[in-house]
């Protein structure tokens, strides 16, 4: 278990193992909505979770096992945002 990290102060966040072809070990996963939410609880407003979210959790890259981070959604709502960046 030694590649598979985890995101600390954010447990109630994860959401299970990611699995990707071609990697020995799960990559963990955790609900962005909830992270953000964990962050505003502390007491940032929406704006200055979603900054340190983007800068200092999404942002930070700890090797392979680096946890990835899911935006909770409909498949409808995916479906359109798949439109969006013309996928």
């Amino acid at each position: 278990m030694a590649d598979i990290l985890f995101c600390d102060g954010h447990d109630n966040a994860f959401v299970g193992f990611m699995w990707k072809f071609g990697c020995k070990e799960p990559i963990s996963a955790y609900s962005q909505k909830k992270i953000i939410e964990n962050l505003m609880a502390d007491g940032m407003t929406f704006d200055e979770a979603q900054e340190y979210f983007d800068y200092n959790i999404i942002g930070a890259w700890v090797g392979p096992g680096t946890p990835v981070f899911i935006e909770d959604m409909s498949i409808e709502e995916a479906k359109e945002r798949a439109e969006e960046y013309e996928l």
